[in-house]
């Protein structure tokens, strides 16, 4: 099809008006506070560490998550801007899958970050070098091209039934694969097996890392330590909740549940794409330290 005609959130046409306001401070706060930690960042000599390295990666990657669907979907809340050229719509399902799997990938690497760090700091600095860093974000980076751009080419192969309106507010890969003419086995499959790869490894080495660390915290002699351990942990694990549980909601109920409000799920799935970009820079900017300081 020359275009599709995106929804926005269907059986709230009339509210999404006004949904529409928060959705646009919160997607300002994610410009001015992502923005804000990569120029800090950048400009702080001291802050070319890992941890702030893999920071920096989480904040481009939240920029490039939120750029690509909250500004179209502002247009179609506001100016009812429904139409968007098939080459826009896959590119735009592209970039969305390609950076959710970086992003997950980066938190990953965050949390194998903090096991070194805690578990195994004598040996730090050799094994998370700067070249190391920059290597495990191009490798993140080149895992979430490589997956996702097959999903694109089969959806680009396939015939599409009339009409051709999207119930959603951005192009997804599920929503797409509804309205494809014939036997939609091949992109449903791919679409699990990219899900399952990347979320089930990513949650495994997240888990069985902070697992670790919290037994090796628990084991401190001093209770300060324990305290400021704990505390950077649970800064960690609530950016990691607010990522993964709309994620896996927004998966689990295009396939499973049928008997989920559609509003609900479409309201589900925008906020997994705004609440962890918002929210990043702020956990992080109050929670550290040396950015704080830099900030002030």
């Amino acid at each position: 099809p020359s275009y599709f005609l995106l929804v926005g959130i269907p059986g709230l046409e009339k509210e999404q008006f006004w949904i529409a306001f928060p959705f646009c401070i919160m997607y300002g706060i994610t410009l001015l506070g992502n923005i804000s930690l990569l120029l800090i960042i950048k400009a702080e000599p001291s802050l070319h560490e890992p941890m702030y390295l893999f920071l920096a990666m989480l904040a481009f990657t939240d920029l490039v998550l939120s750029t690509s669907t909250l500004p179209r979907m502002l247009g179609i809340f506001w100016l009812g801007w429904a139409e968007i050229g098939f080459p826009s719509c896959l590119a735009q399902l592209f970039l969305i899958h390609t950076f959710s799997a970086v992003e997950s990938g980066v938190l990953t690497a965050m949390a194998l970050d903090r096991y070194v760090a805690i578990c195994c700091p004598l040996w730090y600095s050799s094994i998370l070098s700067v070249p190391a860093v920059g290597a495990l974000g191009s490798l993140v980076l080149l895992r979430g091209v490589v997956l996702v751009s097959p999903m694109c080419l089969l959806l680009y192969r396939r015939h599409f039934c009339q009409p051709h309106v999207l119930p959603h507010s951005y192009c997804e890969h599920m929503a797409l694969v509804g309205l494809v003419c014939g036997d939609t086995r091949p992109n449903s499959i791919y679409g699990l097996f990219v899900a399952f790869l990347v979320v089930g490894t990513d949650l495994v080495l997240i888990s069985v890392s902070y697992a670790v660390i919290l037994c090796v915290v628990a084991g401190l002699p001093s209770r300060a330590a324990r305290r400021k351990a704990f505390s950077t942990c649970t800064s960690h694990l609530c950016v990691i909740l607010a990522f993964y549980i709309p994620g896996l909601f927004t998966f689990l109920t295009h396939r499973f549940g049928q008997g989920i409000p559609h509003h609900i799920h479409i309201l589900v799935a925008n906020l997994y794409l705004l609440v962890p970009p918002t929210l990043n820079p702020i956990v992080y900017g109050f929670k550290t330290k040396k950015i704080w300081d830099r900030v002030v």
